[in-house]
């Protein structure tokens, strides 16, 4: 069972709003270590510079978007098994498709809360404490 208080969670949006609601989010379940990047780019460099344990993606951002990120996580032997979790505002089945093969772990529509977003970790990491 994973403590969420040593959880380290990439959240990766290029809304700054979006961002801080989800860190709100992720602080209400227990989550401290938490990092930011707002483009698929930024978040490829801070994800292999640094250990973490989940990576929390918007769809839509320049550069390169959630699902470029989650190929280019997939790709890298050293990062491969990160759980990721797909955030967007469409529900569309054309994207889940595309994300399930391309390897996400969990999908989320905006808006949620913290506790959809609990939810939604605890399938891929397990019940959090």
């Amino acid at each position: 069972m994973p403590s969420a208080a040593t959880l380290k969670v990439l959240v990766v949006d290029d809304q700054f709003s979006v961002r801080q609601v989800t860190r709100m989010a992720l602080e209400k379940i227990g989550i401290r270590m938490i990092h930011e990047a707002e483009n698929g780019q930024d978040a490829l460099a801070k994800t292999l510079e640094q250990p973490l344990d989940l990576i929390i993606s918007d769809f839509n951002m320049p550069e390169m978007d959630g699902i470029g990120l989650l190929r280019a996580i997939r790709g890298n032997q050293a990062v491969r098994k990160l759980p990721f979790i797909l955030i967007t505002g469409r529900g569309d089945r054309e994207l889940v498709v595309k994300a399930a093969q391309a390897g996400v772990n969990n999908y989320l529509v905006k808006p949620f809360d913290e506790h959809i977003l609990r939810q939604k970790m605890e399938e891929v990491l397990g019940k959090l404490q």
